[in-house]
Formats: C-alpha cells, sequence, structure tokens
C-alpha cells in the first residue's frame, strides 16, 4: 500500500513522519536530526541549501538565505506583517507579478510557495530514504489561523514540490490526534501551540469512539518565537547604538549574527537564569576601528521585554473558551506544542491560566508531524486502529459584501468543516442583469476591513424593478478548508462559481514551471548523491589498496608477472582518482568493480606471504 507522509511545515523548523506497523514515527535526516531548519539558502555557484547546511553559511551569506518564509506564505505585499518582515529580515522581499510578496536570492527572484516548495521537497527526500522508495502523497499541517490564501498557497507549495497534498490541516488538529492517538479516551482538552512564527489555540473534544472534534480555534498567524527574538535583537541593537553610536540593523551579516545570537541566548534562557551574548569583531567603525558587542541577559529581562507577547497569547485563549462556551475548569488536559512552549514563563502563564499544570506527554517539536502522519494512514489505510473521524472547524466567518460596504455572513466562525450554506439576495437597483458577488473573510461589519479572497459576477439576469430578482449564493468548505462559491438567479436557473484562491496567489503556468524546475533539482541532486557514495566507496578501496602496495611489492618484486600487476594496479587507481576529479559518477562506478578486484588480489597475496 502506498505510504502517505506526514509533514509539519513550520516556520523554525519542519519534520516528516510516517506511520509504520500502525505507530507514527518521525524520520531522522541524514545528519541524524529528527527536525530541519526549515532554511533555503543560495551560494555564489548557484547552488540550492536547504536546512541545516543553509543555517551553518547563513552568517557568511546573510542577504541569500531565507528564514520563517511561512510568515510572509499567502500574503500581500501590501501587508502590514510583509512590512514588518522587511524591517528584521537580512534577505530582500520585493513585489510580486500579482501584488504578492516574493524574495530574491541573488539574481533570481522566488515566490514564497517555490521557497516553502524547496523545505517540502527536502522532506519528502527525507522520507524517500528512509523508506526505500518514491513518495506522492502527503498530509501538510497549517496554523489553525491560516485563511484561505494561505492555505492555497501551501497546497500550491506541495504541488511545485512534487507532492500531492491529500489534506491539509491545522496544527493543534494534528497534536490532538497525536496525543489522543491509541487511547481509547473521552476527553476535552486545549491545545497550546507557540511556534516560530504562528500562535493557535484549539479547543478540541476527543471521544474514544475515534472522533475528534474541534470545538472552537482562534490564533494570529504573526505571533511566534521570531518576535521573542526580536525583541532581543531590539534589546542589543540600541545598547550597542547608546554604546557605540552604531547601528547594526545597517550590516546585513551583522543582522543575521544578532538573529542567531539571539535566539541561542533565548534558548538557554529557558534552563539558565543568565547568558552572555558575545560577538567579536561585529562590525567596524567610522574610523576602521573593529568593535565588540558583550552583554549578559538574564531570564527576568528576557520575560520583561517579552511579557506583552506571551499575555496575547493568554488573552487570544480566553476569547477562544468564551466561544467554546466552556469554563477554565472543564479543560481536562493542556497539550504545549511549538518550541516556545519550553520557555519558562509560557508555561507558567498557561498553567495560571487554566488552573492546571500542563501535559508532559507530548513532544512540542515532533507531535505535529506525528498527527499529520496519523491522518494521512487514516484516509487510506481501512483498519480499526486507524478508525478516526477528524472534525475540524473553519477559523474565520465567511460573506459577502452587501449593499452599503457592508458584510454579509454566511458561514460563521467555529462552524465545522466540510459545510455548505446558502442565502438568497436581491437585485438593488432597477433592470439589473448582472450581480457582482465579492467574496469576504473576516470578522468585521464592515467589507474593506475585512479580507477579500475573490470575485465574480453572475450575468444574464432577467431585467425587473428592484428586488424582483432572487439570487441564491452558497458557499462551500471543504475538508482541507478550501473555499469555493456560487451564484444562481432562482428564476432563469443561470448560475457561476469560482473555487477561491488568493488573489496574490500563483497562476497554473507559473506553477508547471515551478513543478518542472523543482523535478530538474530533485533529479540532479540524486545525481550528486549518487556520486558522492561511489567517490567514497572509490576512496575506501584505494586507501587500503595503497597501504597494500609495500607489502605485495615486497612479495612479488622478483617476479615479471608480479611487476605486472603491480603496474596494473596502479593504472586502476590512477583512473578512479581520474574519474574522481572530473565527478563522472557511472565511470567511478565502473571503476569500483576494477579497484574491488585489485584490493582481492592484494589481500589475497599478503595473506599467502604470511
Amino acid at each position: 500500500m502506498e505510504k502517505v507522509i506526514g509533514i509539519d511545515l513550520g516556520t523554525f523548523n519542519s519534520c516528516v513522519a510516517v506511520v509504520e506497523a500502525g505507530a507514527p514515527v518521525v524520520v531522522a535526516n541524514r545528519g541524524g536530526y529528527k527536525v530541519t531548519p526549515s532554511m533555503v539558502a543560495l551560494t555564489e555557484a548557484g547552488k540550492r541549501l536547504v536546512g541545516h547546511i543553509a543555517k551553518r553559511q547563513a552568517v557568511t551569506n546573510a542577504e541569500n538565505t531565507v528564514f520563517a518564509a511561512k510568515r510572509l506564505i499567502g500574503r500581500k505585499w501590501e501587508s502590514p506583517q510583509v512590512k514588518n518582515s522587511m524591517t528584521s529580515c537580512p534577505y530582500r522581499i520585493v513585489e510580486g507579478p500579482h501584488g504578492d510578496c516574493r524574495i530574491q536570492l541573488r539574481d533570481k527572484v522566488y515566490s514564497v510557495p517555490e521557497i516553502s516548495a524547496m523545505i517540502l521537497q527536502e522532506m519528502k527526500m527525507i522520507a524517500e530514504d528512509y523508506l526505500g522508495h518514491e513518495v506522492s502523497k502527503a498530509v501538510v499541517t497549517v496554523p489553525a489561523y491560516f485563511n484561505d490564501g494561505q492555505r492555497q498557497a501551501t497546497k500550491d507549495a506541495g504541488a511545485i514540490s512534487g507532492l500531492e497534498v491529500i489534506r491539509i490541516i491545522n496544527e493543534p488538529t494534528a497534536a490532538a490526534l497525536a496525543y489522543g492517538f491509541g487511547k481509547n479516551i473521552d476527553r476535552t482538552v486545549a491545545v497550546y501551540d507557540l511556534g516560530g512564527g504562528t500562535f493557535d489555540i484549539s479547543i478540541l473534544e476527543i471521544s474514544s469512539s475515534g472522533v475528534f472534534k474541534v470545538v472552537s480555534t482562534a490564533g494570529d498567524t504573526f505571533l511566534g518565537g521570531e518576535d521573542y527574538d526580536q525583541r532581543v535583537i531590539q534589546w542589543l541593537v540600541d545598547g550597542f547604538m547608546e554604546e557605540h553610536g552604531v547601528d547594526l540593523r545597517q550590516d546585513r551579516m551583522a543582522l543575521q549574527r544578532l538573529k542567531d545570537a539571539s535566539e541561542k541566548a533565548k534558548c538557554e534562557l529557558s534552563s539558565v537564569t543568565e547568558t552572555e551574548v558575545n560577538l567579536p569583531f561585529i562590525i567596524s567603525s567610522a574610523h576602521n576601528e573593529a568593535l565588540h558587542l558583550q552583554r549578559m541577559i538574564s531570564r527576568t529581562q528576557l520575560e520583561e521585554l517579552t511579557a506583552d507577547l506571551t499575555k496575547r497569547t493568554v488573552q487570544i485563549c480566553g476569547m477562544t473558551l468564551e466561544e467554546a462556551g466552556l469554563e477554565k475548569d472543564e479543560i481536562e488536559e493542556v497539550i504545549l506544542v511549538g518550541g516556545m512552549t519550553r520557555m519558562p514563563m509560557v508555561q507558567q502563564s498557561v498553567s495560571e491560566f487554566f488552573g492546571r499544570d500542563a501535559c508532559k506527554g507530548v513532544h512540542p517539536d515532533e507531535v505535529v508531524g506525528l498527527g499529520a502522519a496519523i491522518q494521512g494512514a487514516a484516509l487510506i489505510e481501512d483498519t480499526p486502529e486507524m478508525d478516526m473521524v477528524l472534525l475540524d472547524v473553519t477559523p474565520h466567518t465567511l460573506g459577502i459584501m452587501v449593499v452599503g460596504g457592508y458584510f454579509e455572513e454566511l458561514i460563521p466562525q467555529n462552524t465545522t468543516v466540510p459545510t455548505s450554506r446558502s442565502k438568497p439576495f436581491t437585485t438593488v437597483r432597477d433592470n439589473q442583469t448582472a450581480v457582482k458577488i465579492l467574496v469576504l473573510q473576516g470578522e468585521s461589519r464592515r467589507a474593506e476591513d475585512n479580507e477579500l479572497l475573490g470575485e465574480f459576477i453572475l450575468t444574464g439576469l432577467r431585467r425587473a424593478p428592484a428586488g424582483q430578482v432572487e439570487v441564491d449564493v452558497t458557499f462551500e468548505i471543504n475538508a482541507d478548508g478550501i473555499v469555493s462559491v456560487h451564484a444562481k438567479d432562482l428564476e432563469t436557473g443561470k448560475e457561476q462559481s469560482i473555487t477561491v484562491t488568493a488573489t496574490s496567489g500563483l497562476t497554473s503556468d507559473e506553477i508547471e514551471h515551478m513543478m518542472q524546475d523543482a523535478k530538474e533539482y530533485a533529479v540532479a541532486r540524486r545525481q550528486d548523491e549518487e556520486t558522492e557514495r561511489a567517490r567514497q566507496e572509490a576512496e575506501t578501496l584505494i586507501a587500503e589498496i595503497e597501504t597494500l602496495f609495500p607489502q605485495v611489492e615486497a612479495v612479488v618484486e622478483g617476479s615479471d608477472f608480479g611487476r605486472d600487476a603491480i603496474e596494473k594496479a596502479r593504472t586502476v587507481v590512477d583512473r578512479a582518482r581520474s574519474l574522481m576529479e572530473r565527478g563522472d559518477a557511472p565511470g567511478i562506478r565502473d571503476q569500483i568493480e576494477a579497484l574491488s578486484r585489485t584490493q582481492r588480489m592484494f589481500k589475497g597475496v599478503v595473506g599467502k606471504s604470511s
């Protein structure tokens, strides 16, 4: 049976998991790590780097190394979140052709789904290395509070990477699946998910019959560890400015060093009460004097710098409970998800709010990926242990704009999906033959304050006085949370529909072109890996042969046959070296057989002489 992998596409780190023999496992990458940094870089030679290797060179190649791309996916160029990111990122964010934001690496501009696809492709390859065969299907997680545009952009990223994303599920829901899997429990839980770039809180009812029902969800798609890091960076920048009169933010390499040091200090302060930030030679002064940054930061200082961020998450928890119609004491378990939940102040704030200690039984970095893998297996496997039902909700109210610029709700926030709702509307002018439907998402009564998801026009209406023509508008949300809308003239039967994609999304031609690029990269990457494996094998054999040369020469020096064999062995080694220098993978593989024969012969000669 084909495997469906589960991918947690995170802001800071990503991971991939798969269900084997009825149990979900997170797959380690080539370096033995279960999580991979969500970072992509382009070297001066034009080589693409993903994960740990991208992170290791970020300081020396800051302008061409992308991190936290998830915070930009599906967002418009004009959005405040994009403008915010532009002030704090060493890489260049530029305007795309559809009003979207894009990222420039060296002389090429990439869409954000394309950058995310590079990370997804890396997850795909990690899974394939582990399973020993290709995979084509995946369940990918997104923050619960992602809107329709962000979800669609994530699906686009999956398509570009060569994966069919058979389901998009919310991160807190995935965590609850992993928490409740195989436990046969009836419990109301809160999943508090504070990751690198986003925050979600979801209330779920888990039943022993295998039903996972989301009651309510809320969040902030621009609140996470990245913001905690930025507070530390600003504190360091302000202190340095005060001391030396130099703004470190103006230097991209210095900014990346500050980012790395701030993240490291934040992590260390979860286990110690004080740590030092020491960055020698961080910048030169106007007089060409090398300047150093060296400051102590305490856990208390970090908590003071970030107190409002943690407080904001707790306020959102309160709103979610209210929408769920539940009291705090009705929550039987609090599950902490995301790397930021290791911070003592975050744990304390959550415990104080809910009046109970959080569950320590899940791994904050791996639980979402495990849940995605469980959902993937449940979608294709008809086995008792995979017999479960997932009932998620739409995080935002959906509707259309009506006369006066108001927002008319069709599907309320926290409605269980998939769902469909219809509502009749009438024409507002005499002899109106067309109606424009503006599809919106948000919580404001004013249409202009909500997000425009898409628009379409229903034409061919019969001419009649205002209010005499009735148009039925239907909204549908599928299990991925993707919205489609259709409008129908109830008298003539004429209808028009739209599957809502991000208004700043990629065109199908762009996606097709990016998919081809990704395929070519995957082939080249596999060839590089094969060449490297062949090179390593050849180097091992050559090293063994060369250590045996003196002993073999001593044994056969008096014989013409022996000298001839030695000469042939040297030719084999020299040819192998030449092929390795050229990077000729097929040639190296062919030569490995000759090296192996030579090694066996040498060992035989030495063995007989002893």
